[in-house]
């Protein structure tokens, strides 16, 4: 069988988005409408005659309405299969009349969950009878066509339109398909709550995760790989996937990566005033705080701005003209804000391949959350990295204290270093970076190259020295070896702040006190692969 004529259909939906049209169509075409509690009151009202679920059943809705359409008669006519003989001669001498359409969706858990109900209401949130019609009328999609979702009403009509009532078999596979990610995408929400809001897990023995696909992106990391965007299915923080795209061509994999990697290190300046970063390949290239927005991206960018070049951009404040002239006077990817006035849009617009994403407010650095990584075979989890130290956790380990603008530049390091990919070393000073060394296979390289970069950017800018001289360094993890640190004197810093913990501490100390360096340490390490 391949077309399937509409003779009836139950509706049941919490969602009354475009019902009292698609009832409409369907009474047009002489077709029994089927339904239950406030959907048929709902039809009624559009001026439709409806059949009530339970004069089908012959059993009244009870238990609150939580037993309905749990019913021989309603699954039965459900998953009949029409041309099985003994299917049919069941369904006759039962009085089972065929249900050829389904029209639900289930009650809306993640919503009730998403707006803080107690544990009692969102229990009662949980569908069941839905759940059960939308996977029996799935299951026999050769006979019964299921819609869950109101988008796919305009189709449906047309289909029924343009096919004399009926639908056809490929369509009903198509609905089938997802419907049956609907109710994956529903337990998935309804496991997790009680996983993790319920029973305060934080890695449960089975985790079923389910992501809607937000959209396919040009490509992957590189051309010959594919790849797509996807977003949790239930409730979740808003992060760079939320942000709005004001201009510019589509996001592409690369991009995704780099902006998050910016929106997530500029939300650790929320609160510092005037902020900007630039990322390139995910690692920061310069980070700085200012008086103004224009200040901060300007210190940012002397950090490197051969990195500059192509990079993502990330202020903390909504962006102005002036500040936007200074960011487009170099080739620039993404620009990221919470907010940009319409001189700054105007502006922003001459670069037509310029993307301006706008995220509204900033994600809370401080939250938690999970982060996946696969691997082959196989899933890493872990708590999200959100971790933070304050002044007064700081430990002085050298002879001499750090002063109040080391301890600040250190405290500034940390912060960005934090988000630089390992090894990371991060030189600071007056707010801003001066010198970033990442991804090395150790550590001194790591200190070199940041060093050399702090160098090259004062020859480039015809500075009398380069800023890492009198500068803070902060290294993502311990010094296993003095040799980092004495590169870090070497470059000109005069403080350090690290986790500590090596079991050569005391000879890094040594090597500090006898350079004069104040060093910190912070009990904390901040690995980022």
């Amino acid at each position: 069988m391949s077309d399937v004529k509409i003779s009836r259909a139950l509706l049941s939906v919490s969602d009354k988005t475009g019902l009292a049209e698609l009832g409409a169509v369907l009474a047009a075409q002489g077709v029994e409408l089927v339904s239950t509690g406030g959907t048929a009151k709902a039809l009624r009202e559009a001026g439709l005659e409806v059949r009530d679920v339970s004069e089908l059943t012959g059993f009244p809705e009870m238990m609150d309405g939580r037993v309905k359409t749990l019913h021989p008669k309603v699954h039965g006519g459900l998953l009949g299969v029409r041309d099985n003989p003994e299917h049919a001669a069941a369904m006759a001498e039962h009085s089972i009349g065929a249900i050829d359409l389904v029209v639900v969706n289930l009650y809306p858990f993640a919503q009730t969950v998403a707006r803080g109900a107690g544990r009692d209401e969102i229990i009662e949130n949980i569908d069941i009878g839905g759940p059960s019609m939308v996977r029996s009328a799935a299951k026999n999609h050769a006979h019964v066509a299921i819609v869950t979702d109101p988008a796919d009403y305009p189709e449906l009509i047309s289909a029924l339109n343009a096919n004399g009532g009926a639908t056809s078999l490929p369509f009903r596979k198509r609905l089938a398909a997802k419907a049956f990610a609907a109710t994956a995408a529903y337990d998935s929400m309804i496991s997790q709550w009680f996983a993790f809001g319920d029973q305060g897990q934080l890695f449960p023995d089975t985790l079923p995760l389910t992501m809607i696909r937000r959209e396919e992106l040009r490509y992957g990391e590189n051309p010959h790989q594919t790849a797509a965007l996807y977003v949790p299915a239930g409730p979740h923080s808003r992060g760079i996937a939320q942000a709005e795209q004001v201009q510019g061509k589509e996001l592409s994999y690369n991009n995704y990566n780099d902006a998050d990697a910016a929106l997530e290190l500029v939300s650790e300046f929320a609160a510092a005033g005037p902020s900007c970063v630039i990322v390139k390949h995910a690692n920061p290239c310069g980070v700085a705080t200012g008086a103004s927005l224009l200040d901060a991206y300007q210190a940012a960018l002397d950090c490197d701005p051969v990195s500059a070049f192509g990079g993502i951009v990330a202020v903390n404040e909504p962006l102005t003209a002036e500040t936007a002239e200074a960011i487009t006077a170099i080739f620039t990817e993404v620009v990221i804000a919470p907010e940009a006035d319409e001189e700054a849009r105007a502006i922003f617009a001459r670069k037509k391949n310029l993307r301006l994403l706008l995220s509204g407010a900033l994600p809370d650095a401080a939250r938690g959350g999970l982060m996946l990584k696969s691997i082959a075979g196989g899933y890493l989890l872990q708590s999200r990295d959100n971790g933070r130290v304050s002044r007064d956790e700081l430990k002085v380990v050298t002879k001499r204290a750090p002063t109040e603008q080391e301890l600040a530049d250190c405290l500034f390091a940390w912060t960005v270093a934090k988000h630089v990919k390992s090894n990371a070393i991060v030189y600071a000073k007056g707010g801003a970076t001066a010198g970033v060394g990442a991804g090395q296979m150790n550590r001194l390289e790591s200190a070199r190259i940041a060093a050399w970069k702090a160098r090259d950017a004062a020859e480039k800018a015809g500075w009398p020295e380069a800023r890492t001289i009198g500068s803070a360094v902060a290294s993502d993890a311990f010094f296993p070896f003095a040799d980092g640190l004495l590169a870090a004197v070497e470059a000109g810093a005069t403080a350090v702040i690290q986790p500590g913990g090596s079991i050569r501490d005391d000879e890094v100390i040594a090597a500090a006190d006898e350079a004069g360096l104040a060093m910190v340490f912070t009990g904390m390490r901040h690995f980022r692969h």
